[in-house]
């Protein structure tokens, strides 16, 4: 049997996995989302804000991280929403800006929030680590417009803010080593409030950031992006997503226990 199983074709382990994704993501089962404590803390630095404050999110990855880090950024875009907060998203990774501005798009009109007034997208700017700094100083340094080309003093709600001291909150969004950036820059050099939100391979990275108390909260993959829904109450594509999965991943470990179990059969004999 072990035989058989050993030069069976890939292509029916690549449809079980489709099978396995596919299926819960048609029948939206729900599995039990616990909230671990880094995203209990993220949640709780938003929700400790007052009301106007600002939130800068930087969106710092692209499509082949979308699936993970996209229901992320809805989640707490809603959050900042629903509390009034004063919502400011930029990215360093120029293909972050589309999925910036479609989240921004789609939450505002979900709470009915007009553009200038209570959001702004200011865009993409090369340069990270300057730019980390110069916002410390002031943000029309490197961003006099926003990524429409109009000038930032045009816009009510950006007035007001000019550096980090304006800012009551930072989103880094990564797929990448962007938040290691703003925790050495924005965090130790000038006081800034983060939290940080990364893929499941980035996250891991992360944890001691957050055990030192140099970030306030962490979100990982996309189960942290269902634990935050889970807090926001907004059910979306990270609690849906997570019982696809844990259906795959279960899949995935049941073929490993076979292929070894079958290596070692084949061996003894």
């Amino acid at each position: 049997m072990f035989k058989k199983l050993a030069t069976i074709d890939r292509r029916y382990i690549y449809v079980i996995i489709a099978i396995c994704i596919i299926i819960p993501l048609l029948t939206k089962i729900v599995l039990e989302i616990k909230v671990s404590p880094p995203v209990q803390s993220a949640y709780d630095s938003m929700e400790k804000l007052p009301t106007s404050s600002s939130v800068l999110f930087s969106i710092d990855y692209e499509p082949s991280a979308e699936p993970e880090l996209q229901p992320m950024l809805l989640a707490i875009l809603r959050h900042a929403f629903k509390k009034d907060l004063k919502v400011i998203v930029m990215c360093h990774w120029p293909l972050g800006f589309p999925l910036g501005q479609s989240a921004l798009v789609q939450v505002a009109k979900e709470y009915n929030k007009e553009y200038g007034k209570d959001y702004v997208n200011i865009g993409y700017r090369p340069g990270t680590e300057a730019i980390m700094i110069g916002i410390g100083r002031e943000i029309r340094d490197f961003f006099a417009s926003d990524y429409a080309g109009v000038l930032l003093d045009s816009l009510p709600m950006m007035r007001a803010i000019h550096n980090y001291r304006d800012i009551g909150l930072l989103i880094g969004l990564e797929a990448g080593a962007t938040g290691d950036f703003w925790v050495r820059l924005a965090g130790a050099q000038f006081g800034q409030k983060i939290v940080l939100g990364g893929t499941a391979v980035t996250t891991p990275d992360w944890y001691p950031y957050l055990q030192a108390g140099q970030i306030d909260g962490l979100i990982g993959g996309l189960k942290g992006a269902a634990e935050y829904e889970k807090l926001v109450e907004s059910s979306g594509r990270g609690i849906v997503g997570m019982t696809a999965q844990s259906v795959a991943h279960i899949a995935i470990i049941v073929f490993i226990l076979l292929g070894n179990i079958g290596y070692f059969a084949i061996r003894r004999k």
